[in-house]
């Protein structure tokens, strides 16, 4: 069923600002080429033809901050990589959001030690964690639709 169906005959379309820049700020995320171990191969994957996440308007990962509004952080980070990645966040404008892509990223994984940071969120803040060991490219096809949902539910009172 088509939008002319719907309408009829009047030939307008109304809708509120705030869904309409929700839903196109969900619907043309960039994100940042960011993969720090083995889940960055899944990430990649997610992005092959097989997953193709161009679907939603993720037609490339982008290798500059100043470019991107997406953070997949992929893998674990270290002490030594954490100020970087805390300056690349920083250098991403606003509005921007952060996946954290793995148990490493999510919580420290296996690497329970003093040179691995234990949650990404220590570092910058985090919208989606996204599971697994590595996740699977689904998994994180799954994180962004939440990411998606997330970003389509927000209000212009909250972006102050």
């Amino acid at each position: 069923m088509g939008v002319e169906q719907k309408l009829g005959n009047m030939g307008i379309v109304t809708l509120k600002l705030e869904e309409l820049v929700n839903w196109s700020r969900a619907n043309a995320m960039w994100p940042m080429l960011f993969g720090l171990a083995c889940c960055a191969i899944e990430m990649m994957s997610a992005q092959a033809s097989h997953y193709d996440m161009s679907r939603f308007g993720m037609e490339l990962m982008r290798a500059s901050p100043r470019q991107s509004d997406l953070m997949i952080v992929a893998g674990r980070v270290t002490r030594k990589m954490a100020p970087v990645v805390r300056r690349l966040y920083d250098q991403m404008p606003d509005p921007k959001w952060v996946i954290a892509m793995g148990d490493c990223a999510s919580c420290g994984g296996v690497f329970n030690n003093y040179a691995v940071v234990q949650g990404v969120d220590e570092v910058v803040p985090v919208d989606v964690y996204v599971a697994g060991c590595p996740p699977r490219p689904d998994a994180l096809i799954h994180g962004i639709l939440t990411l998606h949902e997330k970003v389509r539910g927000e209000k212009f009172k909250d972006w102050a």
